[in-house]
């Protein structure tokens, strides 16, 4: 796209294209973040529609924009449903909006200098109040001159725009970002946030962080936060937690949520029992391979649980049946879609299966990985039931020193 300026009325009507150039859905709305340190309004993405579906569309998704539509940069998309977040704002919620004796229709966006995948609100189109076919553009102002439209100087402004700017954000940026907050201020901005963000933010913050965050909240929103954690990073903070503590909120978790916590929090933390999570995908050998790519297409699935899957007798919830063996994705993706998995499990790769025991050491499970670089190992019962999996990122975390995260945060500041 060139430096002229695109109005977000005629974006909101334009095409979403593939890599290829091919409509895959079309573009509903632009999603704003409120100006911080005086610099402009910021797009951090669409509202995209495929069919009946509205979903969001991150502007670092996007590889052109012009008359001819936006087209992707790459690959696909999450077509999960759009929730509008604290602090942003849907430029088709400001058109109409009075402006003293005028009112806006439309919303005048530039690249932001520097940066090739983000723009900018850089003027609003004002008009004439009247009849809606009647109005027309007469005049244009900067951003800086109707403040009030996004928010500035509100009550909460400032808060809602920092929460916005954090959906574009590595939970570990978010993270380092509410570290260096003061405390009344980490209280504020946890408070504002939604649970799935305070979820992603918790698990990558030492464990002294995360008690006194949970400590804050009543117990069935810390039971809710609980629940959209990762299994084996939310047994780890139950595990630091008094006995009452811990109980009372497992009575206030969902019952499917709960369970699979009780069973992770039986196990010595320092075994691959107490490491592995639950969150594997695990198939049944008549499982196709379609199906099981289908699974690891999930975009909120950790890269090390998405470079296999475990295979496995009935049921396909841990404890599964009997554990048959693991297929690496580059093995699916080398297969014909309706392939079962039985099929893939060739005899060759049964033998050199690798899975640890519960109570095998946190250090020998550490071996295994790195004996045959694997991104993550099954972890079987006395019965040969596959009952979870150990990633990399999970040895990595408990073997590293404890103040590593600390250490982190003060290298990239530097």
């Amino acid at each position: 796209m060139n430096s002229e300026l695109i109005y977000a009325f005629r974006v909101t009507r334009l095409p979403l294209l593939d890599v290829d150039g091919s409509p895959v859905g079309r573009i509903d709305d632009v999603v704003i973040v409120p100006p911080l340190a005086n610099q402009a309004p910021r797009v951090i993405g669409f509202v995209a529609a495929q069919q009946r579906r509205r979903f969001f569309l991150p502007a670092g998704r996007v590889g052109s924009l012009d008359h001819t539509g936006i087209r992707l940069r790459s690959g696909n998309v999450d077509i999960g449903a759009f929730k509008l977040r604290t602090g942003e704002i849907l430029a088709s919620t400001l058109v109409n909006r009075p402006v003293g004796d005028k009112i806006v229709s439309d919303l005048a966006l530039r690249p932001t200098i520097g940066k090739g995948d983000s723009w900018e609100v850089a003027t609003v189109a004002l008009a004439n109040r009247g009849p809606r076919l009647r109005r027309r553009t007469s005049s244009m102002v900067g951003w800086h001159e109707v403040p009030e439209l996004f928010g500035v100087n509100a009550p909460g402004s400032k808060l809602a725009a920092q929460i916005a700017q954090f959906r574009d954000l590595h939970p570990m940026d978010v993270a380092n970002t509410v570290l260096a907050l003061t405390a009344a201020e980490r209280l504020e901005i946890t408070d504002a946030m939604d649970d799935d963000t305070l979820a992603d933010m918790l698990e990558e913050l030492p464990e002294g962080e995360q008690l006194r965050i949970i400590d804050e909240l009543d117990v069935d929103r810390a039971a809710h936060v609980l629940e959209e954690m990762w299994p084996d990073d939310a047994a780890d903070l139950l595990a630091e937690m008094p006995s009452a503590q811990r109980d009372r909120l497992l009575e206030h978790m969902d019952l499917e949520d709960a369970i699979p916590l009780r069973r992770l929090l039986r196990y010595d933390g320092h075994t691959a029992g107490g490491l592995m999570t639950t969150a594997a995908i695990i198939v049944t050998p008549v499982t196709t391979v379609a199906q099981a790519l289908a699974q690891l297409r999930d975009p909120e699935l950790p890269p090390a649980l998405a470079a296999q899957v475990f295979v496995a007798n009935p049921p396909s919830a841990t404890p599964t049946g009997t554990y048959l063996g693991t297929v690496g994705f580059q093995r699916l993706l080398r297969e014909p879609p309706g392939t079962p998995m039985s099929d893939c499990l060739t005899m060759e790769e049964q033998q050199a299966d690798v899975w640890v025991d519960t109570h095998l050491p946190d250090v020998q499970v550490a071996e295994r990985l790195a004996a045959y670089n694997l991104l993550a190992v099954a972890v079987c019962d006395g019965a040969h039931r596959l009952v979870g999996a150990v990633t990399v990122d999970d040895v990595l975390d408990r073997t590293l020193p404890d103040d590593w995260r600390q250490r982190s945060r003060i290298a990239r500041s530097r």
